[in-house]
């Protein structure tokens, strides 16, 4: 009986696609790119675009393998980069705007968790439907998971900016979930 370890153990996968590896470097991309198509699809609301920007992403993962140091998940890693070019191309096309402004702490609780039967692909048309700065940092804070203090120095905005355009995108979501429920279940 063979024995599969549950976890598998890309160090020498990454050092051979570090060499120039071309297998390697395909293994890598085939156990990464559904993933990475995804968080870049976070971002960009044209499947093509995002599509473009993880081939991009992969360029540099690939140009810039000898940096990664084995600290931390090689995919965090991948993420990461990936993460970075989308809002590069954002930026690009000029698509991120903020609106400078200042929310209390404590109004970001009000529309803090949206209850509803919703499934993912319509989670995902209404994210589309955020505007960009509302988007950018609705998808760094609750999908990524990354701290206002981050998402400000990623964006090149205050930590009051990042934290308005959040609670904003909440409100947003919530009155659309709200609307497609009532819509759904009769009531208008």
């Amino acid at each position: 009986m063979k024995v599969v370890s549950l976890h598998k153990n890309y160090k020498s996968l990454i050092a051979k696609a570090n060499k120039g590896n071309q297998k390697a470097q395909h293994q890598l991309f085939e156990l990464f790119a559904p993933k990475m198509l995804s968080v870049c699809r976070q971002y960009l609301k044209n499947n093509a675009l995002a599509e473009e920007v993880m081939l991009s992403g992969f360029l540099k993962v690939f140009t810039h393998l000898n940096s990664f140091k084995f600290e931390g998940s090689f995919e965090g890693w991948i993420r990461r980069i990936m993460v970075n070019e989308s809002i590069s191309q954002l930026r690009k096309e000029k698509k991120l705007q903020f609106k400078e402004e200042e929310v209390l702490e404590n109004s970001l609780d009000l529309v803090a968790y949206i209850e509803t039967e919703i499934e993912v692909n319509e989670i995902q048309k209404l994210i589309d439907q955020l505007p960009s700065g509302y988007k950018a940092v609705f998808v760094l804070y609750v999908v990524e998971g990354y701290k206002h203090s981050e998402i400000s120095e990623m964006l090149e905005i205050s930590e009051g900016t990042s934290k308005s355009q959040l609670f904003k995108a909440r409100k947003m979501l919530q009155n659309h979930i709200n609307k497609e429920n009532k819509i759904s279940y009769g009531t208008h």
